[in-house]
Formats: C-alpha cells, sequence, structure tokens
C-alpha cells in the first residue's frame, strides 16, 4: 500500500487550518483594538488638556517663569498656573500635596495691646545728686581724726573730725563779756556774729548755758553714707572754706543704660523701668528714668540713661551690672508670628487665607 501520498495530503490540510486560524486572530484583534479606540476618544474628548499659562515658585510668586523645572530660588518644582483657575493675578492657589510636602501652617492674627520696650545693659553707680560736702567754717587746727577711711559707711551724725578754732574762741570771749553787762541789745548783737563766724545754733546755745567758751568743734557726718573722700589728718592746719570729706548717700541709686541711637527718640524722663541684676537674679527692681543726657557717644552711637532705684537695706552697690528693660506706653497693634513675614529688604509681606489652599 502507498502511504506517501497521503502524507502529503495530511501535511496541506494541517497548513490550510494554521493560516486560517492565523488570519482569524489577526481579524479580531484588529476589531478590539478599533473597539477601544472607539471608547476611549469620547473620554479623551470629555477631559482635555489644561492650559498652563507658565510656572511659579510659590515661595516666590511673583517671578514667573516659561518652562517647568526646579526654582532657583527655593530649589524646588515649579508650580503651573492654569487658565481655568480663578483669582486673579494677586491670588496664589496652592494644591495639597504642595501645602503638605511645604509643612505649611497657618496662624490667627490678633489685636491686642503691647506695651513697647528697649532691652540693654545696665551699670549701677552712685546717685550724684545726694553728695554732701563737709568743710571748714573758720581756720584752726586738727586735733583729732576719727577712726574713719575713704569707703568706710557711716551714719547721719557720726563724728569725722574735731577742730580748735582760735578765732571763734576769742569771738565767744567777747560775747560772753557783753552778755555780762546785761544789756539786751548788746548781747543780741554778739550773739547774732557768732552765728555770722558760721557756728551752730547748739554750740551758741551751749556758751550761753555754760558760760564757758567752747574752742573745740566736732565736725559730725551732715547724712549717712558712703565716705568717698576724707582729706584732712590730725595735726593738719585747715583754712575757713577748705574741704573736710565728701560723702555719697546711699538711700538711692543710679543705674546708668546706653541706648542706641535708633531707638533712643521715643524716651521721656519718668519712664518706668525694670532692671534685673546678676547679683539678684530672682528679683526685679522698678526705676524710673530721671534724665536722658544730651550728647550721643560718637564711637558708639548710643544715648545714656540714668535711672533712679531706691536702696532700701543698702543692697544695691556701685559697679553691679544687670539688664535693663526700659517700658513704653500701651498701643494696640495687630500680633502674628513673625516667621510668617516675608521681608524682602524693600517691604514686609505677609499671605492671607481666602480659602482653603487659596491665599493672596
Amino acid at each position: 500500500m502507498n502511504t506517501k501520498p497521503r502524507k502529503h495530503l495530511v501535511g496541506l490540510t494541517l497548513l490550510a487550518v494554521g493560516i486560517a486560524i492565523g488570519w482569524g486572530l489577526a481579524q479580531w484583534k484588529l476589531a478590539a483594538s478599533s473597539t477601544a479606540g472607539s471608547t476611549q476618544a469620547p473620554a479623551a474628548a470629555a477631559s482635555p488638556e489644561r492650559k498652563v499659562l507658565y510656572w511659579y515658585d510659590p515661595m516666590v510668586p511673583t517671578q514667573k517663569f516659561d518652562q517647568p523645572g526646579r526654582s532657583p530660588f527655593m530649589d524646588m518644582a515649579l508650580v503651573p498656573k492654569y487658565a481655568d483657575e480663578g483669582g486673579g493675578g494677586a491670588g496664589l492657589s496652592v494644591s495639597p500635596q504642595a501645602i503638605q510636602s511645604l509643612s505649611l501652617r497657618t496662624a490667627v492674627v490678633e489685636q491686642r495691646a503691647v506695651a513697647s520696650s528697649i532691652d540693654v545693659v545696665g551699670t549701677v553707680l552712685l546717685n550724684e545728686r545726694d553728695v554732701s560736702i563737709v568743710q571748714a567754717r573758720s581756720a584752726g587746727f586738727v586735733e583729732r581724726v576719727y577712726a574713719r577711711a575713704p569707703g568706710d559707711v557711716i551714719a547721719a551724725g557720726s563724728p569725722l573730725v574735731d577742730l580748735l578754732l582760735p578765732e571763734w574762741l576769742a569771738a565767744q570771749r567777747e560775747f560772753l563779756a557783753v552778755t555780762a553787762l546785761k544789756d539786751a541789745a548788746l548781747s543780741a548783737a554778739a550773739r547774732q556774729r557768732l552765728l555770722l563766724l558760721g557756728m551752730p545754733e547748739t554750740l551758741v546755745a551751749r556758751v550761753e548755758s555754760t558760760g564757758e567758751p567752747q574752742g573745740r568743734y566736732t565736725v559730725q557726718a551732715p547724712l549717712g553714707g558712703l565716705l568717698a573722700e576724707l582729706m584732712v589728718r590730725q595735726g593738719m592746719t585747715v583754712s575757713a572754706g577748705m574741704s573736710l570729706a565728701r560723702i555719697n548717700g546711699l538711700g538711692s541709686v543710679w543705674v546708668e543704660a546706653a541706648v542706641p541711637e535708633a531707638q533712643s527718640g521715643p524716651l521721656q524722663p519718668g519712664q518706668t523701668a525694670e532692671v534685673r541684676l546678676a547679683a539678684f537674679a530672682a528679683e526685679v527692681f522698678k526705676g524710673r528714668v530721671v534724665s536722658i543726657l544730651p550728647e550721643a557717644n560718637p564711637q558708639t552711637r548710643t544715648v545714656r540713661v540714668r535711672l533712679e532705684l531706691a536702696n532700701p537695706g543698702l543692697r544695691l552697690k556701685a559697679g553691679m551690672s544687670g539688664q535693663v528693660r526700659l517700658l513704653g506706653a500701651e498701643q494696640s497693634a495687630l500680633l502674628l508670628p513673625s516667621e510668617a513675614v516675608i521681608r524682602t529688604g524693600k517691604r514686609a509681606l505677609v499671605y492671607v487665607v481666602d480659602a482653603p489652599g487659596r491665599f493672596h
């Protein structure tokens, strides 16, 4: 039996079947693609591409760019500005994604009464208005100097020196001689002469009551405070008007502060102040401005301001330093976080929220 013709026939049949199957698959794919194209075309037509007017940096919205890319200011991706976005040219729209990536926060602006203040460094000084100069009222000799030295703190009425005053001694003897005459007019004139020579009323009364001349006179401190200078020693000769001692009161002290010239304009005498000294860190001392010196330091461009503080217990000592806060009058002002202000060098800007994601 001859099988070769049958094998050839089977091979041709299989080849024809394969071609038919391939042609059918090709037709089915073409129909599927045409069907998908017909279904996608309406969707594309329904959502046309949005028109981009320009690109910008949300942190510098006034600068516009023609092409997308990275911002030269903040090194971030530029944001497109679409034609269908409302709000005009002054508005700014930020997407929720950009708000989250920028960690954008908002704060409520409040209107409150605030007091302007200036913080500077101050130094405690002696009150130069509370000074007493002790002088000799007549020529004489220093018989005794009490145990005093510059820098001592003395009380009012403390003895300083004993003076022997020959002129006073002669005048007192004349007064006693005139008094013995029992002439009221002459006695009154002689007594007035003692007062004109500089004798205190207490000394004249002692001479009248005892009938003995008082040639030795003890000079006392007229006020309590710091014995800044003591210019006499035992055995010295003094003349009328010669300075014996200088005493500085300690009931109040000065605090002197250097205020920058640019901030010194609103300062006024009588303005209140708060002082915090390093020696008493937990305490706040209240004071007031007593003077604003009329000259500014040309090197530091500062103005010297003097405060006066009470000194109970003599705790405040010259040379101490601390922080001084000069308090101004209260004014109504809008308060907002300083980080919300954009300072360009020419002006200061803030962004106001119009709606979620919309700013101007």
